[in-house]
């Protein structure tokens, strides 16, 4: 489904959203390996995933538009 929307170019705010809560399950999942194996780089990559699936939930913006809002930080 995400690569059926980044191929079409036709996101709606709705699909963006989901793509946004996929994003911080996926980071969970990558903080949860982190500890699980004492990997510090996994955590913490999982914690931006987070973040960032976080404000694309709440903006409904597209993930290289929230990481370049980051990166500007």
């Amino acid at each position: 489904m995400y690569l059926y929307i980044i191929l079409n170019n036709k996101t709606t705010d709705y699909e963006l959203i989901r793509i946004g809560k996929w994003n911080q399950i996926k980071g969970n999942a990558k903080q949860q390996y982190g500890v699980t194996f004492n990997d510090d780089e996994s955590f913490s990559e999982g914690k931006y995933d987070e973040m960032v699936g976080k404000i694309q939930e709440k903006t409904g913006k597209a993930k290289d538009e929230v990481k370049k809002e980051i990166a500007s930080w």
